[in-house]
């Protein structure tokens, strides 16, 4: 029986989004499911006592160069968003619409809002913005905002950082196989043998 990688995440994080990059690849090369499980960050840190790492003055400093190091070592582009910290409330019911009500975009959802924080980064917490992103990857926008506005969409945001706090996380991405947690995207290569 094939494993389950679970990859609870928001689009908040630029370590999240480089773990995103690689999941998909080695769900393939080991067989396993991989499950996307948005979450809201600032829940998490609330829930945790826990606080985004540039909120470190030294550790803002190394991630500035930590950051493109991984995503030179993965082959993917990357560029820091200048409009970070973004709320992405908005983003991650979203992700749960999308999920819950059209779960063949979601993949497409993914892309395009990845690519439009940590590529080619925009201000996605500005609603003009996003509705330019959603409408560019094919997603309508009144659509996209009742499904937010969704009590059974965000009642799933919720329990999915509830259950991910449940489980030990205090950040993200948070990475599940088994009850086996990784955190970061530089664990990569053990999420890769748990599942071997």
């Amino acid at each position: 029986m094939a494993k389950t990688l679970e990859f609870f995440f928001d689009f908040g994080s630029p370590t999240t989004y480089l773990a995103s990059t690689q999941l998909p690849q080695i769900a393939r090369e080991t067989g396993a499911q991989l499950v996307y499980k948005p979450l809201l960050l600032g829940g998490v840190f609330k829930a945790t006592g826990n606080a985004s790492p540039v909120t470190i003055a030294a550790k803002a400093r190394w991630m500035g160069t930590d950051l493109p190091l991984w995503a030179q070592h993965y082959g993917e582009p990357f560029a820091f968003n200048p409009h970070f910290p973004i709320n992405t409330l908005t983003l991650m019911r979203g992700a749960c619409g999308v999920q819950m009500h059209a779960p063949h975009d979601f993949e497409r959802y993914l892309q395009a809002v990845f690519h439009a924080m940590w590529v080619a980064p925009q201000n996605l917490g500005d609603a003009q913005v996003l509705t330019s992103v959603l409408e560019a990857a094919g997603f309508s926008a009144p659509t996209f905002m009742q499904w937010v506005a969704d009590a059974e969409v965000k009642a799933r945001l919720m329990a999915n950082t509830e259950e991910a706090v449940a489980r030990g996380a205090f950040g993200a991405p948070t990475i599940f196989v088994g009850e086996k947690l990784f955190f970061g995207q530089d664990r990569l290569d053990f999420v890769r043998k748990a599942l071997a």
